[in-house]
């Protein structure tokens, strides 16, 4: 199993959810985080002083999924998630080396 982890841009996430669905993904996680990469921030003007946002909002969405699965998900992810300008994320993928069901003890792909 791998983990996907994906940083992207706020107004996607309908996009990039609907995308993982079609593939067959039935769950995720989804936090709310702030960072920066390469935009470096911008400046902003608020009642006539302008100051430096470092930070930017983004959306991180964390998957589980089958290996079988895991090159159509991330290229579900890039295709919703793509606006073509600077700051459209990141995906980070790694080894996941168990999955357990609190609630029912399942373990393995039946947990995920």
């Amino acid at each position: 199993m791998k983990k996907i982890e994906a940083v992207i841009k706020p107004f996607k996430l309908d996009e990039v959810r609907e995308a993982l669905s079609e593939v067959g993904i039935t769950g995720l996680t989804v936090t709310e985080v702030k960072g920066f990469g390469r935009q470096k921030g911008h400046t902003e003007l608020y009642r006539g002083a302008e100051y430096v946002v470092d930070f930017l909002p983004k959306i991180k969405v964390e998957v589980i999924v089958p290996e079988s699965i895991v090159d159509s998900a991330i290229e579900a992810i890039i295709k919703s998630a793509r606006t073509g300008k600077i700051g459209d994320g990141k995906i980070f993928v790694s080894t996941v080396e168990q999955v357990i069901r609190i609630r029912t003890g399942e373990t393995g792909e039946e947990a995920v």
